[in-house]
């Protein structure tokens, strides 16, 4: 498969990049800088996510393409948008979104959706889980886009590889503790399971 990753930097990214290299996927790395530790057979491209038209032969040549990208603190608002901006000029790429836990339904169905549940959704990251609601709304206007919208569980760091994952729908999953938690190479290795056997899901998630 021919894989560009848009966002290739970055803690997702560069995950999903090193994963799909280890597969055997043809890689591109898409960032405006230079990956620091691009993995060997990965080719880097050097482009702007804000100026998605000058993306948009890049994802004609490509099979499928994995859009990780997280904006800056204060920039919140140009998530949705600019998501909505790619899954036009993606004119029948597949396309495979990162998003956020904030449109996941919360486990218990009274609290509504995780964005309001404060037990998984700090003040703190308040702004980035309604951003990443919006993000989904977009993908939800484009019905004859194709995307898969993954949601990452509550708690997302850095870790260790196991492989090993649990799949859902649209509600948060936690583990035997309450906990809702992966590291952000077993979520590469989610991304990378669900782009080679695809499930039909259009919003997903993936947890321990």
């Amino acid at each position: 498969m021919k894989l560009a990753v848009i966002g290739a930097t970055g803690m997702v990214g560069s995950r999903v990049t090193a994963e799909a290299v280890r597969r055997g996927h043809e890689v591109i790395a898409v960032s405006r800088s230079a990956p620091q530790d691009l993995p060997a057979g990965a080719e880097w491209v050097s482009a702007d996510v804000s100026r998605p038209e000058g993306i948009e032969p890049l994802l004609a040549s490509v099979d499928a393409a994995v859009l990780a990208i997280r904006p800056a603190p204060g920039a919140e608002a140009s998530l949705a948008p600019l998501t909505a901006r790619l899954l036009e000029v993606a004119d029948g790429t597949r396309l495979l979104i990162v998003g956020g836990a904030g449109p996941l339904r919360s486990p218990d169905a009274s609290r509504g959706l995780v964005v309001d549940d404060p037990q998984y959704v700090a003040e703190q990251w308040r702004a980035i889980a309604v951003a990443s609601t919006e993000q989904l709304g977009v993908c939800t206007g484009h019905v004859g886009a194709d995307w898969t919208y993954l949601s990452p569980p509550a708690l997302l760091a850095p870790g260790e590889r196991t492989g090993t994952y649990r799949r859902g729908g649209d509600t948060l999953l936690v583990d035997a503790d309450g906990r809702s938690h992966i590291s952000a190479e077993d979520l590469a290795v989610a991304v990378l399971d669900e782009l080679q056997e695809p499930s039909g899901i259009r919003h997903l998630t993936v947890a321990y």
